[in-house]
């Protein structure tokens, strides 16, 4: 099986989600994720995915290098299902979606990442899976990170 759990990491100031214009989920400084959950994903990919996240440094120290973690600086994390990460623009005009998981599978994942950021002693907020949301955010930088599981193994 080829893993390929996919998430975009925003660094950010802040970031919030909203579902039916209630706020969901917000965070001060820290880091805006988006994940993707593949047909093949099974639970090591989000287990690694959560503690790539946790550990990556990708905010400046004193000497303006990216030496620092979102645990490192105190930062918090928004993280935001998003199956369209899984969207094959190859063909056509209409992106496929035919490798992103179904909620039976996705969700239980997505949910893995989440409970094993906040194991890490992370503040987590979250979107609403499978809601239309609308997502706000600050990007510090601009920072984007993509992050692959197969290419992360």
């Amino acid at each position: 099986m080829e893993r390929q759990m996919r998430a975009v990491i925003q660094r950010v100031h802040e970031a919030s989600v909203a579902v039916d214009g209630a706020t969901a989920g917000a965070i001060g400084r820290g880091l805006l994720v988006f994940v993707g959950v593949d047909v093949d994903d099974d639970q090591k990919d989000a287990l690694h995915l959560a503690e790539k996240i946790a550990g990556l440094r990708c905010f400046q120290d004193e000497a303006s290098k990216f030496n620092l973690s979102v645990q490192e600086v105190g930062g918090s994390v928004l993280v935001v299902s998003q199956f369209t990460l899984h969207g094959d623009c190859r063909k056509g005009r209409r992106p496929s979606f035919t490798r992103a998981a179904r909620p039976e599978l996705a969700i239980p994942l997505y949910e893995t990442v989440i409970r094993e950021l906040r194991a890490r002693g992370l503040a987590v907020a979250e979107g609403s899976f499978g809601a239309h949301m609308e997502v706000r955010l600050i990007n510090d930088g601009p920072v984007t990170l993509l992050l692959d599981t197969k290419k992360v193994f």
